[in-house]
């Protein structure tokens, strides 16, 4: 008895404490704001969010309701949007975001029929939240554990899926402290992780509710793939010379980028897709290498001669790693760590990426098949690099790794929707 008054003491306290840190997190917004851009477009956006989302009861069709933190987990989100489109078609999908740059993303993207970002998770918020929306099913995507969204969703009926989940044994679930993050576990109707390891940390908690279904990015960057035609003006760039493709650069990674291919012969040539695209930036990268350097822009209607051709738009990217023979990934030196390594390996190119990949498992896997390396240096880039470049057998090997792997990692989005289905939590039109 003494026991269970003492956890419940320390349950309310824990959620006394997550509120605390909900409103000073939303006050911490409203501070910065005046300078810091991307609080300010945080507040902003949620500024006249309850007048807009009061529109979509004016529709009475079914609503799904798709929740991603991020620009990068929207990736995640997008093929399970596109398979519930077609299948039920009556339904309005509403895709909410936590960041400025997932909302952007959603703005531009068509397969949603309303963006909005997610209110602060206060108690109120989700209530009133739930009620505007009415959904019939709820997805979170990955990461986003939000307690009063959670707790909203349930006491309203809300079936809740979240998707693309990992688990790592250093997670707060697994915590002495985690009763909190424990509970929001309980009330969702079905998690679909990407792993094996993530499915036996869950049944050391007697979490039994969940499916190994993998990340439905896979389904996504094979359907794109597929999808991307070449191009006449980069077919001409790659011909004759031993390509690399660099993509989401910063920086750090350009510099020993940049280097490395200094060291390599001349028949060897770099796309450089950088993740900040401005003029100071732009610049910064040029003068690395000036008189082998030229801009996609400056030479598109003509022909690219150089050793270095940076691409100054946004967009191009995914489809440019078919003409390459190795890629490099950015982020790499960064805190955040590397940015999409799916893009480059479903062409079936073997991809390098610098020190801050461990936390990613596409990356840790690519490695493992033999189909990535990490660098530290642009010594251990070129040593790398030199060496496919000179052994064609080891090339091939890692090409087919990398395509192997993405291969093989299809089918999570048809899980997801197989369980929808089985389980009816949705009605057909």
């Amino acid at each position: 008895m003494l026991v269970s008054l003492a956890l419940r003491r320390f349950c309310t306290t824990m959620v006394i404490l997550y509120n605390l840190f909900i409103f000073l997190y939303g006050a911490a917004a409203k501070l910065t704001a005046g300078w810091q851009p991307k609080a300010k477009a945080w507040v902003e956006g949620r500024r006249d969010m309850w007048h807009a989302l009061e529109k979509i009861k004016q529709d009475s069709r079914p609503l799904i309701w798709v929740h991603s933190a991020s620009a990068g987990e929207f990736e995640q989100a997008k093929p399970v949007i596109e398979a519930l489109r077609l299948q039920y078609s009556n339904h309005r999908v509403l895709c909410s975001f936590f960041s400025p740059s997932g909302y952007a993303a959603g703005k531009k993207w068509s397969g949603a029929d309303a963006v909005c970002y997610l209110p602060l998770d206060t108690a109120a918020n989700a209530r009133r939240f739930v009620q505007t929306v009415q959904p019939q099913l709820a997805i979170f995507i990955k990461y986003e554990w939000w307690y009063q969204h959670i707790k909203a969703l349930h006491e309203a009926q809300v079936p809740l899926l979240v998707i693309a989940a990992l688990f790592r044994s250093e997670s707060v679930f697994f915590k002495w402290y985690g009763g909190l993050h424990r509970s929001m576990l309980g009330r969702v109707k079905h998690l679909f992780v990407q792993d094996a390891a993530s499915a036996q940390r869950l049944q050391t908690i007697s979490v039994a509710h969940c499916t190994v279904s993998g990340d439905t990015r896979f389904d996504r960057v094979v359907r794109l793939a597929a999808e991307k035609k070449p191009d006449p003006f980069f077919l001409a760039y790659a011909n004759g010379h031993h390509l690399m493709v660099a993509g989401s650069t910063w920086p750090e990674d350009e510099a020993i980028l940049i280097d490395a291919l200094k060291k390599l012969p001349p028949h060897v040539r770099m796309i450089i897709a950088p993740h900040e695209i401005t003029d100071a930036k732009l610049a910064q990268l040029q003068a690395r290498w000036s008189e082998e350097t030229e801009l996609y822009s400056t030479v598109k209607d003509s022909a690219a001669t150089k050793k270095i051709l940076v691409i100054d738009n946004v967009g191009m990217l995914s489809g440019l790693y078919q003409y390459a023979q190795v890629t490099y990934i950015g982020g790499g030196f960064n805190k955040s760590g590397i940015h999409n390594t799916l893009e480059a390996a479903v062409w079936g190119k073997p991809v390098f990426f610098g020190l801050n990949y461990q936390k990613f498992k596409e990356a840790n896997d690519l490695i493992e098949a033999g189909a990535a390396a990490s660098v530290s240096d642009a010594e251990a880039l070129w040593h790398q690099w030199k060496t496919l470049l000179e052994n064609e057998a080891l090339l091939q090997q890692g090409s087919e790794a990398a395509a192997a792997y993405t291969k093989n990692g299809t089918g999570a989005t048809q899980k997801i929707m197989d369980y929808i289905q089985e389980n009816r939590l949705l009605t057909m039109a």
